[in-house]
């Protein structure tokens, strides 16, 4: 297990006003050579820039970023705020006391379709499309469950309902023949999946890294399958967002960040033991779950057909009413 004890990370507080829209939404730094550094950051001058983040494992890209350089060689100075959840970061990028933020695309699309004008500047972590996946359906080994139509009448544990765990379950339940509708999806925090699965309380368990590979250690528990695979192989974890607002006040600063972070994220890819590397000051994760755990794949490019056809599957799910306009989405 693991504390989180993000460096250089300031707590989000709540923001009043947009209280009602928050919940609404929620269902080894080497120096850079002075001929790489641009020239509107050659004199010192930074621009300071608010980046949410979640205090999870993929988001130590930013901090390898930080660390290495580059939002520095981009001419900004990035600050790291810790948010309690996607959904919630959005009303703080909206309100502008955060620049950009880092989450799930599906909280950005449902945040569009209920009217809050933001856009998504550039991609940052997907799935596998194929091998092994970073999340998955668990069961106990005696359930008697042996694949998504199985779940039919059955409980399944997910962090939150009417988001990418439950919405991929549905489609790969009903690409395996079975009837999504008879599923019954309940709250659960993560850590405390494992136990209550091997309790009876709960017939499945939709976990991410590293409680995946926690609890298929034990010849308790069993995969039936990776959902994202199923129903969107390589379906975005996270993408980068702003506001319409800032994007178009400050043109300048978000082509800086889309730069910045699509160089970092290359990086981060080219050199997965680096980044593992940073998890235990960042998260306080041990060293030695860091240095196995495994990654989602980082890319900048924004995935616009897979955003594409997850927004036919919100809608097919009653998650947003209309379809989202993805193109429409991302940031000039």
């Amino acid at each position: 297990m693991f504390h989180s004890n993000l460096t250089r990370v300031r707590t989000v507080t709540g923001l009043a006003g947009l209280a009602v829209v928050a919940l609404a939404l929620t269902g080894c730094a080497g120096a850079t050579p002075a001929a790489d550094v641009p020239p509107d950051a050659a004199d010192g001058a930074l621009t300071t820039v608010t980046v949410g983040v979640l205090a999870i494992a993929p988001s130590v890209a930013m901090q390898y970023g930080i660390d290495e350089g580059i939002f520095e060689k981009h001419g900004l100075d990035v600050q790291l705020q810790t948010g309690q959840g996607g959904a919630a970061m959005l009303p703080a990028v909206y309100a502008g006391s955060m620049d950009f933020a880092i989450g799930n695309p599906l909280s950005v699309m449902v945040a569009v379709d209920k009217g809050l004008e933001m856009e998504i500047v550039t991609g940052y972590s997907n799935s596998k499309a194929d091998g092994d996946d970073i999340n998955g359906v668990v069961v106990r080994t005696d359930s008697g469950i042996d694949g998504f139509a199985d779940l039919e009448s059955k409980t399944v544990s997910v962090n939150a309902v009417s988001t990418q765990g439950d919405l991929t379950i549905k489609e790969s339940t009903e690409q395996d023949g079975g009837d999504p509708s008879l599923i019954k999806f309940n709250e659960m925090p993560f850590p405390d999946m494992e136990a209550q699965l091997a309790a009876g309380n709960t017939d499945a368990i939709w976990v991410p890294e590293p409680f995946l590979s926690k609890a298929l250690a034990s010849a308790d528990f069993k995969l039936i399958g990776y959902p994202n695979q199923q129903a969107l192989p390589g379906l975005p974890t996270m993408v980068t967002f702003t506001s319409a607002k800032y994007a178009t006040n400050n043109a300048e600063t978000l082509a800086k960040f889309r730069d910045a972070v699509d160089e970092t994220l290359k990086l981060a890819e080219a050199n997965p033991d680096d980044v593992r590397a940073t998890l235990p000051a960042f998260m306080g994760m041990d060293a030695a779950v860091a240095a196995k755990l495994k990654m989602e794949t980082f890319d900048g490019e924004v995935p616009e057909a897979v955003l594409a056809d997850l927004g036919e599957l919100m809608q097919k799910y009653n998650v947003v009413t209309n379809a989202p306009d993805v193109a429409a989405m991302i940031a000039s």
